[in-house]
This record gives structure tokens, C-alpha cells and sequence, in this order.
């Protein structure tokens, strides 16, 4: 356990503001963290990128932190880790995998110009964990804060859920450090997720010979996914989209096998697992050929309801810190605040760089917006900090959530 203390100081305002003439070094200080962590690429598939980039990101993070990290290596992918104080109470999360292949950089390289920054993975999300590091470090006391920075979120969290779930059921708040939405809202609720691989079987046979005696997987897998599209509910912003397709061997002959992929996207747990419920029902339109369906809820929505009380908490420190008004946004991407949300933990996402182009060429940060909102968490951190009891002395021991219930979106 990495063990950090110095003298309190939890006047959030006080944390959260420091001298005006501090502004452009540390905004340049930051700037430098994020060059060294965008440039150490990391594409969530490539589990030896990832690795150096864990080491980096504890390189730079246990600079700013005086403190060394603990690495989490799960089913091979390494997962980096703080924790001060022997009383778990604010967990800050982030991650430092990409969508990005090696050798984006030679395309896109890092680079700043007219105050926007960009390179891959900058904005998604190498400076929201700058941020992290910045906004600690501006504490004189850390006890009780929990700093984790997984290698696996962009695939879905594969390895690291568990290690999130249960880092966010010992806490009373969860941060995300995940890029905010337009005009620098915050993410007060995510969709949930769920994802599915319909396999179809049918037969074999010559096209031209005798087509009579097959059974054609790609007709079966059409009318499958016709059945599929029919499930989402606009009224209730349910989407559920059916998207990779492939089918048959060759042009001249009856397709034995298909398969296609689902995108399913909910705000609410009951359209989860009516979906669910649904998708697994699934059953062969054609005589003689066969439907499976693998897959499940991926992630459990995050609720407005899990956010609510922090985004009023920020909100306010933002009005008081001069780096307001602060805004919130619903949006259909899911990150890890949803696993945190769907533990019972109040959740605010967003709170990382303010910019754009997630996943895409024009992916950028605006530099003047880091220090203002590094501010800000710092000051919320600091308030949650101060709040009297840690959550089991407030609430009573926190109730672990059943996993095949937080599978299917429950928690």
C-alpha cells in the first residue's frame, strides 16, 4: 500500500487555487507530462505496448505523486495503481490503453499549435491522467484517495472490472477522468452496453448444381438480422444495431456458415435485460439450420441518479473557482464510471481534458483548459476528502453486488 501524508489542508479553495503566476508553468509542466505518455503508444491489442506504457504512466505519475506505483498485471495486461491511506474514500479512475496501431505517431504526430494539442490517445485519455497526477499533487494530504489507471478500457474492460468493481464498492465517490463532452460538460449519464456474436449454421452445396440441397446461412442470417433491428426502442433511446457481417466461402456456393455482431445501447437496466432477454431467444427462420447467440451486457448504465449530488458538488467549486459555469451532458458512449456506477458508487465522469475528435484524426486538447479544470478536481477531491466518515461508518458495510447481476446490468 503506498502511504503519502503530509500536513491537511482540505480548504478545497485553497487547495483547488494556486498563484496566478503559477498558471503558465504548470500548464507547461503538464503539457510535458502528456507529450512523454502520448508518445509511449499503447493500442489496447498489443499487450507488450501496454506494458511500457504502465511503466511510463507510473514514471510520470510517481514523479508528481512522491510515490511509487503498484502494477496490476491481469491476463497479461498491466494495470497501474495508487492507493494512500489505509481507509479507501475517493477513487479516481482513468486508463492509459488506445484505439491507436504503433506507428500513428509517424502519421499523427504529437504537436501543439495556436494552444490545441494533439496526438493519439491525447484527448482519449493521456491528459486526463495528467490531470490526475497534477491535481493530487496539489494536495498536501492524500490519505484515503485511490488512483487507478487501467490498460484494457477501450475492448471493454476485459481484465480490469473486477479490479475496478471492487476498487469502487470500498469508496464513497468515484472520479472519472474521461474526456468531457462539448464546451467542457461534464457526464452525468452513460448508455449501457451490451454486445453480441450471432452465429448462424446452414449447408453446404454447388449453387449452380444443386442449391436445393443446401441451406443458405446467409438468408437465415439476413432474416435474423432483420429480427435483431426490430428490437430497439427509440422512445426509450434503445439502439440496437446490428454491424460486422460475414457469410459464405465462395460465389458459387451455398453458404454453410454466418456470423454478424450487435451493438446494443440502453439508458435504462430494464431495456437491458428485456434486449437480453430477446437476443437470446433468437430462433432459426429456415428448416434445418441453426442460431447461437453469445454475448451479454457489457456494462450497466450510469444512471443520472449515480451523479447527481458530485456534479452539484463540482458545479459549485467550478462558481467558486472563476472556471464556471459548469455544464452536463447525457451521452450514448460507455466508459468505466459505469462499472462504478453499477457497484453503488456515486459516480461523475468527464472531469478529464476539454477538447475533441475521440477515436478520430482530429483528436486534440485545448492546453488553456488544463489547468482551470485540474483546479477543479483538485478542489473536489479535496471537499470529498473532507466530508466527515468514510462510507461504511456513514451507510453501514457496503453490500457486494452479485457479478451475474452487475453482467446483466442489475447492479
Amino acid at each position: 500500500m503506498t502511504e503519502r501524508r503530509a500536513v491537511a489542508n482540505r480548504d478545497p479553495r485553497r487547495a483547488g487555487a494556486p498563484p496566478a503566476n503559477h498558471g503558465r508553468a504548470r500548464e507547461a509542466a503538464m503539457i510535458a507530462d502528456i507529450e512523454r505518455l502520448v508518445c509511449c503508444e499503447s493500442p489496447s491489442d498489443d499487450l507488450a505496448a501496454v506494458a511500457r506504457s504502465a511503466e511510463t504512466v507510473a514514471e510520470v505519475g510517481g514523479r508528481r505523486l512522491g510515490a511509487e506505483a503498484e502494477r496490476v498485471v491481469i491476463d497479461g495486461c498491466t494495470h497501474v495503481r495508487w492507493r494512500f491511506g489505509r481507509e479507501p474514500r475517493v477513487l479516481l479512475i482513468g486508463h492509459h490503453d488506445t484505439v491507436w496501431p504503433i506507428g500513428s505517431l509517424d502519421r499523427r504526430p504529437f504537436e501543439i499549435r495556436d494552444g490545441v494539442l494533439r496526438g493519439p490517445g491525447c484527448f482519449d485519455m493521456k491528459a486526463g491522467l495528467v490531470m490526475a497526477f497534477h491535481a493530487l499533487a496539489a494536495l498536501d494530504d492524500l490519505d484515503g484517495v485511490t488512483l487507478l489507471i487501467t490498460g484494457d478500457e477501450e475492448p471493454g474492460s476485459p481484465s480490469s472490472r473486477e479490479l475496478i468493481e471492487n476498487e469502487a464498492r470500498q469508496c464513497a465517490a468515484a472520479l472519472v477522468l474521461e474526456a468531457a463532452g462539448p464546451g467542457g460538460a461534464l457526464k452525468t449519464e452513460r448508455k449501457g452496453v451490451s454486445r453480441y456474436e450471432v452465429l448462424v449454421r446452414g449447408r453446404a452445396a454447388h449453387a449452380g448444381l444443386e442449391p436445393e440441397r443446401g441451406v443458405n446461412a446467409t438468408v437465415e442470417a439476413a432474416r435474423q438480422v432483420m429480427a435483431v433491428a426490430e428490437l430497439g426502442d427509440p422512445a426509450l433511446g434503445t439502439t440496437v444495431t446490428p454491424t460486422r457481417l460475414e457469410a459464405g466461402t465462395t460465389v458459387n456456393t451455398v453458404p454453410g456458415s454466418a456470423r454478424f455482431e450487435v451493438d446494443v445501447r440502453v439508458w435504462e437496466a430494464a431495456e437491458q435485460h428485456r434486449v437480453h432477454a430477446a437476443m437470446r431467444g433468437l430462433r432459426p427462420k429456415l428448416p434445418g439450420a441453426g442460431v447461437e447467440v453469445r454475448g451479454g451486457p457489457n456494462r450497466p448504465p450510469l444512471p443520472a441518479a449515480a451523479s447527481k449530488d458530485l456534479f452539484e458538488r463540482a458545479r459549485r467549486l467550478a462558481d467558486d473557482l472563476g472556471v464556471g459555469p459548469l455544464a452536463s451532458i447525457a451521452v450514448g458512449g460507455a466508459s468505466d464510471g459505469n462499472f462504478t456506477a453499477g457497484a453503488g458508487t456515486p459516480t461523475l465522469d468527464g472531469l478529464g481534458a476539454v477538447g475533441g475528435g475521440a477515436h478520430a484524426d482530429d483528436e486534440h486538447v485545448l492546453t488553456a483548459e488544463l489547468p482551470k479544470r485540474t483546479r477543479l478536481l483538485t478542489a473536489l477531491v479535496a471537499e470529498l476528502l473532507a466530508a466527515e466518515g468514510c462510507p461504511s461508518e456513514r451507510n453501514g458495510p457496503r453490500r457486494p453486488v452479485p457479478s451475474d447481476q452487475l453482467r446483466d446490468g442489475t447492479g
